[in-house]
Parts: structure tokens; C-alpha cells; sequence
């Protein structure tokens, strides 16, 4: 009688979602394929740095009070050596529907191998990037991400700077400065544009997690006692070059103003990795409380294509430990589909529900500032790849009245360059709506083309070999 082969199941992304998943299929049996374009698994929270730079960057001073959590995943999956098919350095950048049921994956490798993927089933744990509120001078020398700045940190063991000013909305913003001031930089300051009243009426729903709670405020009055100044309820209006390093203008709730660092970065929250799960047909839906666009699932991670889940940030925005609750819940969903035994799903859906109470806490308290895109100046660069200004886009729109967003992008390119709309569509999508008098709802967003990412040239048509 001839034996079953056993199912295929891949993961994309190797953070705290797609760790945990691996492992829970590892106990059921399975060997999954782990794809991940980093060369050490743990994401962007639990990044590692190169193994010469360790001896200088305990896990305390990188991860915080996190710091026993990222090692347990990094030793819990150490421990299932040889049971995954780990890729590292690995680039997922496009994936289809076969007829015969399932997924083909195109991949690209650091070294330039490529080569395809067929998978019976696919969990979709690629995470998060940063959202960007731009303003005049966010693409000047010397002004990052929010997400970069912690990446120059934890995989380069450098500083943007030794007095940045950190700008935007968010906790990353006191996590990411306090991450600074423990390694020993300076914060000039912190300007944050959620008010300290937001954060208060927040309480009801982040007091779902209490010790997270606690641990925010604890992060802020170590800023405090650092003497970092803390502008809450104020924005950054724009930023220039000045001959003492970068001056960021504020306004907001303590009048107006301007700090000066040596480096600035910017981030207002996070926005889902999706495009890959739009490649595949999910469904979205605008989420009224993220002011976002998020690919809808059921409660254990299912999207609409039969055999796709979704777990971690790329869900929605709810951190790390969510990441790794949603992680394991997925993949005993894919088990269960699949037929196999899959037990203890209620109570991580339990776990999830107060977790996503806590997300909720985090939209109000930190909501992104979406009423401040319809005032950009002009001068503005909102797709930075291709060099479109707000006023670029307002011209357009008054000319030829595109009537969603993609129409916008055709008519201007925005959208177009090498970061395939993920930081500039939904800006885009923000001035369409206000021009327009339309709910950004009813103008749509950008769709998600292949390849997801930039290739070398020549390599997107060659990859043919399919690696099972």
C-alpha cells in the first residue's frame, strides 16, 4: 500500500510568527520550509547581531526587558536543528495559485541561485515595515526610519547619530530612543503627536495586558529621568539642513518650536508586509481604527484562499508577543485543514482576543495623524523613489480626476519605483480621498505586483528549477 507523502508547508518570515510555527509543525510531525531573507532568524524584533559584534551588544541592552523572550526563541529554534528546512537569505518575490491546489513560490537567494517552491500550504508571517508621515526634508541626508535607525543598531552595533531627534507617533518612538540612550547615545528629543490625553483614554483597553502597560510607562520615565525632552501631542513639521546638523520644526500642544540633532528618524506605527498576500487574491478591508488597509482573516489566521494563513504584524499590528501566540495558532489551523490533529486552539483564540484588546488600546492612544495628509505642502515628497511631490499629485488629480488610486499612480508613476507603492500608496490614496471630498476608504489602494521587492536584473525571468 503506498505511503502518503507528507504535506508541504512553507513559512515566510523568520521572526517571533514564523519561529513559532515552524515549531508547531515540527511537533506535529511535519518538516516545514522556513524563507526568510535575513542570514539568522528572529525578525526585526529579535534581530541578531553578527557574531563579532556580539560580545558588545548584550541581549538586555537590545531587547530590554525582552531579553529572556528573544533568547528562548533563538534557543528554541537552534534546538529544532535539522527538523526545518531553514533558507536563510532567501527573497520570496512572487507567488501563485497552482490549479492543482497549493503555491508556487519564485525565490531569489543572496548568493543569485534562484529557483521556484511548490507548497500544499502557505503561512504568510512576513511582518511588518515602518509608516510614514512625510513632510518637507524627510529625505535629506542624515534622516532614517524609525525601523532603520533600530536596524543600524541591533544588526550594525551603530548609532544614526549620538544626538537624533526621534519623530512620529507610536511606542517604537520611547522603545527606539531608550535603545539609544542604553548604548549610549544622547536623544536630542522625543516629538510625538499622540496627546498624553489620547493615551490616558486608552487605558480601558490597553489595561488588557497590564505589564505591557506598565512597561511603556516605565520606558518614558527613564527618558524623563535621562532629561530627554518629551513633546507629546506635538508634530513634526518639517526638516532642514542647518550648520549645527538637522532642525526639526514642531507645533502641537506646547506651541511651536525646533530641536536640533545630528540625525533625525521618523516613523508614525506600522503598516502590514501584505503585497504577497494581495499577489494571491486575499480580500482586504479598510480598518477604520488602524486607518489602514488589512488583508482579512478568520480568527485563526485563515484568509479567503483556501490553504493561506496569516500570522504576526502582517495581520495586523499587535507586537511580538502576539506575533508568537498568532504563530502557533495558524499553524495548528493549517493542521487541522490538513487533517491532522491540532489541539489547545481555544485557548490561544483567547490569548488573541485580549491581545487585540491591547492593539486597540495602541490605535487610540498612538492614532495615525491621516488628518494632516490633506494639509502636506506642496513641496512635499510623498513617493520618493520617483520624486512626486504633494503638489505633483494635487495637479494631477485636479486635471484628470483619476477615480481611485491606481489611476492616480498610472497618471503620475507614483507608486511605480522600487518600493512598489508600500511607503508612498497610501498617502496617495490619503490626498486622492481629501481632493476628492471621498472617504480614503472609497479611492482603494495600490495592488501588490511582482516581484514585491527589487531584483538584479535578468533574474526575475530565469528562475524556472522547482525545489520541492
Amino acid at each position: 500500500m503506498p505511503v502518503e507523502a507528507a504535506p508541504c508547508v512553507a513559512i515566510i518570515g523568520a521572526g517571533p510568527a514564523g519561529l513559532r510555527a515552524a515549531a508547531a509543525l515540527v511537533a506535529a510531525g511535519l518538516r516545514p520550509v522556513l524563507l526568510d531573507e535575513a542570514p539568522e532568524p528572529g525578525g526585526q524584533i529579535y534581530r541578531r547581531p553578527p557574531p563579532a559584534l556580539r560580545p558588545a551588544l548584550a541581549p538586555a541592552k537590545l531587547y530590554g526587558p525582552d531579553a529572556s523572550r528573544a533568547r528562548a526563541l533563538h534557543e528554541g529554534f537552534a534546538a529544532l536543528a535539522g527538523a526545518v528546512d531553514h533558507r536563510p537569505g532567501t527573497m520570496v518575490w512572487n507567488a501563485t495559485n497552482r490549479d492543482a491546489g497549493g503555491f508556487r513560490l519564485m525565490l531569489h537567494h543572496t548568493s543569485g541561485l534562484r529557483s521556484a517552491l511548490d507548497c500544499d500550504a502557505l503561512i504568510l508571517a512576513t511582518g511588518a515595515m515602518d509608516r510614514i508621515l512625510p513632510m518637507p526634508g524627510w529625505t535629506l541626508p542624515g534622516v532614517w526610519s524609525l525601523g532603520g535607525a533600530q536596524v543600524m543598531l541591533k544588526g550594525q552595533a551603530n548609532l544614526i547619530g549620538r544626538r537624533p531627534v526621534f519623530a512620529g507617533s507610536g511606542p517604537l518612538l520611547y522603545l527606539i530612543a531608550g535603545q539609544y540612550a542604553a548604548a549610549g547615545g544622547t536623544p536630542a528629543a522625543v516629538i510625538d503627536a499622540a496627546s498624553f490625553g489620547a493615551k490616558l483614554r486608552a487605558i480601558p483597553w490597553l489595561a488588557a495586558r497590564p505589564a505591557v502597560m506598565l512597561r511603556g510607562v516605565a520606558m518614558t520615565a527613564l527618558l524623563r529621568a535621562r532629561g530627554v525632552p518629551l513633546l507629546e501631542g506635538c508634530h513634526a513639521d518639517r526638516i532642514e539642513a542647518a550648520d549645527d546638523g538637522l532642525r526639526v520644526h514642531w507645533s502641537g500642544a506646547r506651541g511651536t518650536g525646533f530641536v536640533t540633532g545630528d540625525a533625525v528618524a521618523i516613523g508614525h506605527g506600522l503598516k502590514p508586509e501584505h503585497l504577497l498576500a494581495d499577489i494571491l487574491g486575499c480580500d482586504r478591508r479598510y480598518d477604520t481604527g488602524a486607518r489602514q488597509w488589512l488583508v482579512h482573516t478568520d480568527a485563526e489566521g485563515r484568509s479567503s484562499q483556501p490553504g493561506l494563513y496569516l500570522a504576526g504584524d502582517m495581520a495586523g499590528i499587535r507586537g511580538g508577543h502576539a506575533a508568537e501566540t498568532a504563530g502557533e495558532l495558524t499553524a495548528l489551523a493549517a493542521l487541522a485543514d490538513l487533517g491532522r490533529a491540532a489541539p489547545g486552539r481555544p485557548a490561544l483564540r483567547r490569548a488573541l482576543i485580549r491581545q487585540d484588546l491591547f492593539r486597540k488600546g495602541m490605535e487610540r492612544a498612538f492614532p495615525f495623524p491621516s488628518d494632516r495628509v490633506a494639509d502636506l505642502p506642496d513641496e512635499t515628497i510623498v513617493c520618493r523613489c520617483e520624486g512626486i511631490g504633494a503638489g505633483d499629485l494635487r495637479q494631477a488629480i485636479r486635471l484628470w480626476q483619476p477615480a481611485d488610486v491606481n489611476r492616480l499612480k498610472a497618471m503620475t508613476r507614483c507608486g511605480m519605483g522600487r518600493c512598489q507603492g508600500r511607503l508612498c500608496g497610501d498617502i496617495a490614496a490619503g490626498l486622492l480621498a481629501s481632493e476628492t471630498g471621498r472617504h480614503v476608504a472609497d479611492v482603494g489602494s495600490l495592488r501588490g505586483q511582482a516581484p514585491v521587492k527589487p531584483l538584479p536584473a535578468g533574474r526575475a525571468e530565469a528562475a524556472t528549477a522547482i525545489v520541492p
